[in-house]
């Protein structure tokens, strides 16, 4: 039930910061100035239109139940994801070297950038394979780092109303925008009487 009243709120989320990211590269004037002054404007254009297509592909996919996964839409719109993030992922590892918050935003975008690639194609792996399980699991793990943009987006401003400065908010969100996100993922694959257990522990 929780899940199913949480997608929804995560589904609006994701869609939303796919059209930002849509107006962010159709109209450059709307980028805050970091990104207007990006020594890498070609990367950053693939990186925000393959983000956009796969964050509004993402939650379609994760909502699919298994009538619909074996349809032909499901299988078109896997391969929009995987293709979207194979340019989107390698645009992001590029730019992770001139982002802004020093090396450890730098570090900690590649990783997210490493970890978005290699999770996206053993999903794409695992299906080939025919093991659906592994399939479902390596997906959610992609999706959780795809929603990374939507974590930093709302990680920033509230940073701001806190009154954090930039320079020191910004290297501690270029991690903890996808790291909780991926430990989220892992602990859906508990088993339900594991999970309840550790959180009565709790």
């Amino acid at each position: 039930m929780a899940k199913r009243a949480l997608w929804p709120l995560m589904a609006v989320l994701a869609v939303g910061v796919s059209l930002y990211a849509t107006a962010l590269l159709v109209a450059p004037q709307l980028r805050p100035p970091f990104l207007q002054a990006s020594p890498l404007p070609l990367a950053l254009m693939v990186h925000f239109g393959g983000g956009a297509l796969a964050m509004a592909a993402g939650p379609f996919q994760l909502r699919t139940g298994p009538r619909a996964r074996r349809s032909p839409v499901h299988r078109l719109l896997g391969r929009v994801y995987v293709i979207a993030i194979l340019a989107s992922g390698i645009a992001g590892l590029a730019m992770a070297f001139v982002s802004q918050g020093g090396v450890i935003a730098h570090v900690g975008f590649g990783c997210l950038a490493v970890g978005w690639l290699g999770t996206t194609v053993q999903a794409f792996l695992t299906i080939r394979r025919g093991d659906v399980l592994a399939h479902q699991q390596w997906m959610t793990r992609s999706f959780a780092l795809t929603y990374a943009a939507v974590t930093l987006r709302l990680y920033l401003p509230l940073s701001l109303a806190l009154g954090i400065p930039f320079d020191v908010a910004y290297p501690v969100i270029a991690w903890a925008c996808w790291v909780p996100n991926l430990v989220v993922a892992e602990w859906l694959f508990v088993p339900q009487p594991r999970r309840r257990a550790s959180v009565a522990a709790l």
